[in-house]
């Protein structure tokens, strides 16, 4: 949904200014008088963000949100909180960041506006989770669970990233090995074959290998633009709202890998959902900021479409079954937690079992990668042996 920008006077005269997210300018005054406000003035909120050259690390990031979330616990009022934090801060980029921010805070944007302004920063996430916590009057929780969150995630992140190195290594190891064999080694053997395929006794296996040999040689090269063609277009359309949505779909189809993804979406969507409504936040301003937290377009689109029928007074388990986006048990979990009333400690105990399960499937998935590469390495070395052997047998048979 839109947000816009309001100035609004209260009962006394006195204005003040915000934003409030709604479908459109009517339903935003609407909700200004129900807060006993006048409407002065409404217009979209147009975002434009800084351009930062550099990223800030996930590390440095969470901690700026623990130590922001520990000041304001301790009664310090947030311009000085942030004014503490840039001085301190040894990273540059985000020293800059949060002077920016701090200047907005002080000219009367909200934290979360503030935040919103830098993008490649502070992600999505971060700034609705902070948007809520300043409309629900919990932000220093808020900025302890975005802090619980980015560590989490880059745990994550760096396990799998440490597991990969070495089924990467023997990839790309493999390739180099089997390249070199087609575009250097193989060459060699084609003058000894020639007899053999003069009079068609050449095996098959040879006749593929040294085909594939001769179009490696005559246009390998040539082959790198089309691949990098290919991978630029593919990076740009992804960065697009339907790009993103098809990969998005695509990760959740992908056998093996599509379960994984699946269920670290749910398990952050439980995760973010259960916390907003444990600290209060409506149901429906909930899930608008819920549904952004699982990362994936496809499972936020079927979310948003069940915000809709909840707020027209029906059940959120019974729209999520029908987008067939979502298991079984959690369909369960949804329905039982909605009937006993106890929707927000059901959804973070299910979440805290999710990441429990999928960790263990990343495990299990990153520990056979490592004999796959190995047995595709071999499989592609032994074919390329086999294939210069047989003529040689070939040959020797003939001369016996």
């Amino acid at each position: 949904m839109p947000e816009f920008r309001f100035v609004a006077r209260q009962l006394s005269g006195q204005e003040m200014t915000g934003t409030l997210t709604a479908a459109n300018r009517p339903e935003v005054v609407n909700v200004l008088a129900g807060r006993s406000l006048t409407a002065v003035k409404v217009e979209p909120f147009v975002v434009k963000p800084t351009v930062i050259r550099r990223r800030v690390p996930a590390r440095v990031l969470a901690a700026m949100y623990s130590q922001l979330a520990d000041l304001l616990h301790a009664g310090v009022p947030l311009l000085q909180a942030i004014d503490i934090l840039r001085e301190q801060d040894s990273h540059p980029a985000l020293a800059s960041v949060l002077t920016n921010v701090h200047e907005k805070v002080a000219d009367g944007s909200s934290l979360a506006d503030a935040m919103r302004l830098h993008p490649r920063v502070f992600q999505s996430l971060a700034t609705s989770v902070v948007r809520a916590g300043e409309e629900g009057g919990f932000v220093e929780e808020s900025l302890k669970r975005i802090a619980m969150f980015t560590d989490r995630q880059e745990d994550l992140k760096s396990r799998v990233i440490g597991a990969l190195v070495y089924p990467a290594f023997l990839m790309v190891t493999g390739i180099a090995v089997v390249v070199a064999l087609l575009v250097y080694f193989v060459p060699s053997f084609e003058p000894l074959f020639e007899r053999l395929k003069e009079q068609g006794n050449l095996p098959l296996p040879t006749i593929v290998l040294m085909s594939v040999s001769g179009f490696m040689q005559d246009f390998g090269w040539w082959l790198l633009f089309p691949v990098v063609g290919l991978a630029w277009w593919l990076i740009r359309y992804v960065k697009s709202d339907k790009g993103r949505y098809w990969f998005d779909k695509c990760r959740l189809d992908l056998k093996g890998v599509g379960a994984i993804v699946r269920s670290l979406a749910i398990a952050r969507f439980c995760r973010v959902f259960g916390t907003l409504l444990q600290n209060g936040v409506p149901i429906l301003r909930s899930l608008q900021i819920a549904k952004d937290a699982s990362g994936n377009q496809v499972l936020a689109s079927a979310i948003g479409k069940a915000a809709e029928n909840v707020s027209e007074g029906k059940s959120l388990a019974q729209p999520l079954s029908a987008s067939g986006q979502f298991p079984k048990e959690f369909i369960e979990m949804i329905a039982v937690g909605e009937k006993a009333n106890r929707l927000e400690q059901i959804l973070l105990d299910f979440a805290t079992t999710l990441e429990d399960r999928t960790n263990r499937r990343i495990d299990l998935l990153v520990r056979m990668l490592e004999p796959a590469m190995l047995l595709v390495m071999a499989v592609l070395v032994l074919f390329v042996v086999v294939a210069l052997l047989l003529p040689v047998f070939e040959i020797s048979g003939s001369f016996a």
